[in-house]
């Protein structure tokens, strides 16, 4: 078993007693006491189960959406299109060096910046030294900077794109203003994020 392992057994067997704890003090006959428990303990394990393959649900929400015509992400030759997300932010699916993740888009960040799980998924290596001050929504905290060999959200595509590491941001990964910069333009139409690259060199 390992620590992950670990903890969310202690988090069930801490969910059980503190029902059956619940359901004693009540004093409810046995069929109804068994059935109660029962149905925590799914309860429980289903939430367990929720958070330790969210990015797998969360791969088979968006392949799904995709063919119920329910697309948050869309692409208009060239164009990338994203609807706001009910929590008020615009979330592109992005794949760094082939790796798909689910990423903010934030204008108000400087750099991209990856969690420690993204870029051992990703295989982005950072650099050795000392890591750098990153001012976050939440304080500071210390990063390592990394370049990503290929960055792509649809049809867009980007090398050599700077991040930065840290295991302070969680499961948060955030696109942020130097991949924004190096598109010809983006802007927001209503609820909707549009994206468009640059056009090829010798173009008009």
């Amino acid at each position: 078993m390992n620590g992950v392992d670990g903890v969310n057994m202690v988090w069930l067997i801490g969910a059980l007693v503190l029902v059956v704890s619940a359901l004693s003090v009540r004093r409810i006959g046995f069929g109804l006491f068994l059935r109660t428990l029962l149905g925590w303990a799914a309860i429980v394990l289903l939430v367990l189960f929720a958070v330790g393959h969210r990015y797998e649900l969360a791969a088979a929400w968006s392949s799904l959406s995709a063919k119920l015509g329910l697309e948050d992400q869309r692409v208009e030759g060239d164009t990338v299109r994203i609807r706001m997300s009910p929590d008020g932010h615009f979330w592109a699916r992005v794949t760094l060096n082939g790796a798909e993740r689910r990423m903010l888009i934030d204008s108000g960040a400087t750099i991209t910046a990856i969690s420690e799980q993204t870029a051992k998924q990703a295989d982005i290596q950072t650099s050795e030294g000392l890591p750098a001050i990153i001012e976050t929504a939440n304080g500071s905290v210390a990063a390592r900077r990394a370049r990503i060999a290929e960055v792509s959200l649809g049809p867009l595509k980007m090398q050599d794109l700077g991040v930065v590491v840290s295991q302070n941001f969680g499961d948060l990964d955030v696109l942020g203003m130097n991949f924004l910069s190096r598109l010809h333009s983006w802007r927001v139409e209503g609820n909707v994020l549009v994206l468009e690259p640059k056009a090829p060199e010798g173009t008009e």
